[in-house]
């Protein structure tokens, strides 16, 4: 059991206790994401994840005071921890092809967590019973990736590279749906794939006299 700073022997808060450690809270947020895949949201109980972070319920609900809250932490932790993976260029400053190849791997929902698909899937699954849970995925786990396209385009469009009429939203919910379709169809070379979409993209997009 992971032991709380906050917490005395009787179970509550100590007084003048250091501040939450960090390892605690990662503790709870990676057993939450798992349940997240595993159980999906509604079956999912905060029991659960306090057992599987190795943490007392009292350590989690002074933390979060509902799954829902630690649901939101959880996708904006996977994002974060996706981000501080890239390399250190900026795509700004890279040809052409590179910096749309680069974007596209980005919005590839498994590119940090192999599971990612499985748990945007249970997130869809949830629309009528939590219709929030899918607001809060767009927010931290689908608009940050798929802007990032859009964003690489319309640097490219600016540069005279992509054509001017292109319609940039559009092209890239493409990029980041051809990833769901490919996992429906079995299609699972991840590397292969994204060079593949972006294969399939660009003479569609490309200005006159781009290669």
């Amino acid at each position: 059991m992971i032991e709380d700073p906050h917490t005395s022997e009787d179970g509550h808060a100590a007084k003048g206790g250091r501040p939450r450690e960090a390892a605690i809270d990662t503790a709870i947020i990676l057993a939450a994401r798992r349940r997240l895949v595993v159980d999906g949201y509604s079956k999912m109980t905060l029991g659960d994840i306090a057992a599987d972070a190795g943490v007392t319920r009292p350590t989690l609900y002074r933390r979060w005071p509902g799954k829902f809250e630690l649901v939101v932490d959880a996708l904006d932790f996977g994002f974060r921890a996706q981000r501080d993976t890239y390399p250190t260029y900026e795509l700004d400053e890279l040809p052409a092809l590179e910096a749309l190849t680069e974007a596209v791997r980005r919005v590839d929902p498994a590119y940090f967590n192999p599971d990612a698909i499985i748990l945007m899937g249970n997130f869809i699954g949830e629309t009528h019973r939590t219709p929030g849970l899918m607001e809060i995925m767009r927010e931290h786990a689908i608009e940050p990736r798929v802007t990032l396209v859009e964003r690489v385009i319309e640097n490219l469009r600016d540069r005279g590279e992509v054509r001017a009429d292109v319609d940039v939203h559009m092209i890239a919910s493409l990029c980041f749906g051809a990833f769901f379709g490919a996992y429906m169809r079995l299609d699972t070379d991840r590397e292969e794939l994204t060079a593949r979409i972006v294969a399939s993209i660009w003479p569609a997009i490309r200005a006159d006299g781009q290669q």
